[in-house]
């Protein structure tokens, strides 16, 4: 069975692009915003998360914290197009497996994705 794994971002050609590099290995779920993930997480079976921190009303850090109170479980790589530190920092903190940056090449989100389903 097909890994699944949840993109959340509010930008939608990022998500376009998310499903473009991960679509053929890993079954790709899409939500705009973090309050959309929360729900997805509540009524869905995911595997991985890839998290955007910047977004509007709620952003990823806020949903990561929310989400840990019934997801805990869940994996979540942060994606960033912040060169704020302190970003990246405050996600490791609260249990991100790992980040990547924005823009990144289709080979190393691929990658960072693979290593941690090796770990599971």
């Amino acid at each position: 069975m097909q890994k699944r794994i949840l993109v959340v971002d509010d930008d939608n050609m990022n998500l376009v692009r998310t499903k473009m590099i991960l679509g053929k290995q890993y079954d790709v779920l899409f939500a705009g915003s973090g309050i959309e993930a929360l729900d997805i997480l509540q009524r869905e079976t995911v595997d991985l998360v890839l998290l955007d921190i910047d977004m509007p009303k709620m952003n990823g850090i806020e949903t990561f914290e929310r989400m840990k109170k019934f997801a805990a479980g869940v994996p979540v790589i942060f994606l960033t197009a912040s060169g704020h530190k302190d970003d990246v920092v405050s996600a490791v903190k609260l249990g991100a497996v790992n980040y990547l940056k924005k823009p990144f090449l289709p080979q190393e989100l691929l990658k960072r994705v693979s290593q941690e389903f090796e770990k599971q």
